[in-house]
C-alpha cells in the first residue's frame, strides 16, 4: 500500500471547510483512492498549514493513475490551485 498526503496552505481568506469538501468529494468518484481522510489544522501557528489529505492506495501505480484521474483533476486540483498558496507533499510504502 501506498499513502499519499498533501498539506496545504490556503490563500487569505479562502475557505478551509469548503476545501475539505472538495478533497473528500474524491471518495467513491477516484476508483484507486482506497481511503481518503482530510483534516483541517486547529492550532493555526505561524508555521501551520491549513489542511492535510492522506489517501491510501494499492501501488505506486495506483498513485500514478490518481494523479491522472479526471475528476481529481478537473475538479480538486482546479479547485485546490485557486485556492492554496503553496502545498507539500510525501509519498511512501506502508
Amino acid at each position: 500500500m501506498v499513502k499519499h498526503i498533501v498539506c496545504f496552505k490556503l490563500k487569505d481568506g479562502e475557505s478551509a471547510l469548503k476545501a475539505k469538501e472538495v478533497l473528500l468529494s474524491m471518495q467513491g468518484k477516484v476508483p484507486t483512492a482506497k481511503s481518503i481522510s482530510v483534516n483541517i489544522d486547529e492550532l493555526k501557528s505561524a508555521r501551520s498549514f491549513d489542511i492535510i489529505l492522506e489517501v491510501l492506495l494499492d501501488d505506486f501505480k495506483a498513485l500514478d493513475e490518481y494523479q491522472v484521474d479526471p475528476y481529481h483533476c478537473e475538479v480538486v486540483k482546479t479547485h485546490m490551485h485557486a485556492v492554496m498558496e503553496k502545498s507539500i507533499a510525501l509519498d511512501f510504502t506502508v
